[in-house]
């Protein structure tokens, strides 16, 4: 690879030209990884939400200037895909049990020990969220954060159990069909983005749809199956230790979930942000509404934007929407509140 790939000023097609695909072996077989960075960097490492992968999930906030020259310049990212769910991957075969949300999280530490990593910051997205969020409880001293996207942490309600168990049914009968297409678009954004009969659908969620024909249907159905029968973690919320920033589109059918789950964690250690007309995949629907909170959130870790974008234009939050005590140094360093967006499209 070109040693300007390694640079943080680089254009965006060139970081991700620059990304390397590796496929780390696990007790519950091979889990592609896709490692953009330094590797010298601290590590964050995202996992995206059901049917979803790094493309198609975090590209938005990735391809955002400001946002990618931060985590560029402050870490070496690495894109952990569930199982199957990378680009080009072959159908696993049905005869093999579908995993346990626990296998999903202990595969998280069989990565982070292949590459010789220790403590990492975390991003995840709706069933990525509840992943990362088992992992922190299991091996906290692995995790120094966590980023949580439209997160779960109950058990499926009763109409979330039936939905999913509607779209299972659909794609063991009938794979990616254009209805099992629009039950996840539905999942992942707000109806302003999806379009009536009036207004197109956009540019995002034309793109989801096109990537969400490269999945293979049977292992979307093994991680559906998996995020279905997930338990309720709510009991060892209080337990984590590490700093939480949970964003959560005010449109996400995910949205009473992140409200119970942010109630529940230690207030000293959490904050939410939530974004107005928005569905759960916030990093790709409005990923400048994710900019500020972070800055405020790494700064706790010492971490900061580079120098040359300084001076660029910010995201439409302005820093009055940030409460004020978040910048005030108590206990981790801030002390993270409640923040709700202001924004229009």
């Amino acid at each position: 690879m070109d040693d300007s790939n390694e640079s943080v000023s680089v254009n965006m097609e060139k970081i991700y030209l620059g990304g390397k695909e590796h496929h780390v072996p696990t007790g519950r077989g091979s889990v592609s990884v896709i490692i953009y960075g330094d590797q010298d960097k601290p590590a964050l490492i995202t996992y995206p939400d059901l049917a979803l992968n790094h493309m198609s999930c975090f590209q938005g906030l990735f391809f955002w200037p400001e946002a990618a020259s931060m985590l560029l310049h402050n870490f070496c990212i690495y894109h952990i895909c569930p199982p199957g769910h990378e680009l080009g991957a072959a159908p696993i075969c049905p005869d093999d049990p579908a995993p346990s949300v626990n296998d999903l999280a202990d595969q998280i530490l069989e990565v982070l020990n292949y590459f010789g990593l220790g403590a990492v910051m975390c991003m995840g997205v709706t069933a990525g969220a509840y992943i990362l969020t088992l992992f922190a409880m299991k091996y906290r001293e692995r995790v120094l954060g966590l980023i949580l996207v439209s997160p779960l942490c109950k058990a499926p309600s009763w109409s979330e159990w039936f939905y999913n168990k509607v779209m299972s049914n659909l794609l063991y009968f009938y794979g990616m069909s254009g209805l099992l297409k629009e039950f996840l678009l539905q999942r992942y954004f707000s109806k302003e983005v999806r379009g009536t009969a009036e207004v197109p659908e956009s540019d995002i969620v034309q793109a989801c749809r096109r990537l969400l024909d490269e999945r293979q249907s049977i292992n979307v159905l093994r991680f559906l199956q998996t995020i279905n029968r997930r338990p309720d973690i709510t009991d060892g919320l209080k337990r984590l230790r590490c700093r939480t920033l949970v964003f959560v589109g005010e449109n996400s059918p995910f949205h009473s979930e992140a409200l119970h789950m942010i109630s529940k964690l230690d207030k000293r250690y959490s904050a939410l942000v939530e974004v107005q007309a928005c569905g759960s995949v916030v990093t790709e629907e409005q990923p400048h509404a994710m900019l500020i909170p972070m800055e405020y959130f790494f700064m706790g870790y010492g971490l900061y934007k580079p120098c040359p974008f300084s001076d660029s234009p910010r995201s439409p939050l302005s820093p009055s929407c940030i409460s004020p005590e978040l910048l005030s140094p108590e206990s981790m360093g801030l002390k993270l509140k409640p923040i709700k967006t202001r924004m229009s499209l």
